[in-house]
């Protein structure tokens, strides 16, 4: 069972926080990976919130071919972040040669477009990096996205966070949204793109668990957008129904959860809305989810929510003080981040309701 984490702070925290939340929960751990997306950035990326910054990880000719695709293209490096990496003897990671933060201006010809056309631009250009950096396995094109970077490995999650100096808090790399996962889907191979959280457009999820209507959502979901690829993990379909149904369909987050684990039809009958969900019902049968799985995402507003299955097969709970809340699947990853906290307002998801967590911190729960 896989286990996975993550932190909404009114303060700006570094990722050793989301290693803490992560390694009490060992149990889950096989050393297939460490990934993990952080939303509103602070430290070095505080000034640059507003363009979008590339996460990559390449060999040396796939930096080359990355910033010749971008340069030609019109975009302007105004920053670029090399983390310092800590390649100690013995360590289980199977490191990249290269990862690089790059924080780019828009090409001058777009500057005046609006902000749906910049961020169709953004998708187009990733999908190029990606596309480019396939061929002989040049590298990985995480996001490319304002106030977003992406960071995924291969190896031991503790030694993962020691090649790159995470253990130790400093200001320079922090976010006051970080979700976090120890392991891949390992029901697929291991590759970097496998490894969960993903990120599209703002979004991002990951997940505890399996999706066994996976063939069944990207029958519909390779028809529904260019962005929907790779499908290198049956829980990366969570992120694409999300990214459909709140973005592309403009529709609230509560009814992502209608979507994917629709009502019985005999409760939708008793609904003020049942034309809705019953049309969504017949048009979009092919999105619903089946099988154990817990859902953690966030918006491109980083208001944070999670979810279950409509059985609840998998865990999740949540903590909180006056500053930070934490998802976890388990509650000592929560017990080590937030000890001091009021444990009896812990809140364990029903299995039919959305919790969300506003930019105030103000926790909302929306009953199906």
């Amino acid at each position: 069972m896989c286990r996975i984490g993550a932190i909404k702070s009114l303060d700006y925290t570094h990722p050793s926080q989301a290693l803490l939340l992560m390694q009490s929960q060992q149990k889950g751990h096989d050393n297939s990976g460490f990934a993990m997306v952080m939303h509103d950035l602070g430290g070095i990326f505080e000034s640059y919130k507003h363009l979008p910054t590339l996460s990559l990880a390449c060999t040396d000719e796939g930096v080359k071919v990355a910033e010749d695709i971008l340069h030609a293209a019109g975009f302007n490096r105004v920053m670029q972040w090399v983390p310092e990496t800590n390649p100690l003897p013995g360590l289980d990671i199977n490191a990249m040669p290269n990862y690089l933060f790059q924080t780019y201006d828009y090409p001058k010809h777009v500057r005046h477009l609006g902000q749906k056309e910049k961020e169709d631009l953004l998708l187009n250009m990733r999908l190029k990096l990606r596309k480019a950096l396939e061929r002989d396995e040049m590298g990985f094109a995480y996001s490319f996205w304002p106030d977003v970077v992406t960071l995924k490995e291969i190896g031991d999650p503790k030694d993962i966070g020691t090649y790159f100096n995470l253990w130790e808090p400093d200001s320079k790399f922090t976010a006051k949204v970080i979700t976090a996962q120890c392991r891949q889907n390992t029901n697929y191979d291991i590759v970097r793109y496998a490894a969960h959280p993903f990120h599209l457009q703002g979004y991002t999820t990951l997940a505890n668990g399996e999706n066994t209507f996976y063939l069944k959502n990207v029958e519909l979901q390779r028809e529904l957008h260019r962005g929907y690829i790779g499908f290198e993990s049956d829980s990366q379909c969570f992120l694409y129904t999300l990214h459909y149904v709140h973005r592309e369909l403009g529709w609230p987050l509560s009814y992502f959860k209608h979507v994917i684990t629709p009502l019985p039809f005999e409760d939708i009958e008793r609904r003020d809305d049942k034309e809705q969900l019953l049309a969504i019902r017949q048009s979009l049968a092919h999105l619903e989810i089946n099988g154990p799985n817990t859902i953690i995402g966030v918006l491109p507003d980083n208001t944070m929510f999670t979810c279950c299955d409509a059985k609840k097969l998998r865990p999740v709970v949540i903590g909180r003080n006056e500053r930070m809340v934490v998802f976890s699947s388990e509650v000592c990853g929560i017990n080590e981040v937030l000890p001091d906290r009021d444990w009896e307002t812990d809140i364990y998801p029903h299995e039919r309701e959305v919790v969300a967590v506003t930019n105030d911190l103000e926790v909302q729960r929306w009953r199906q």
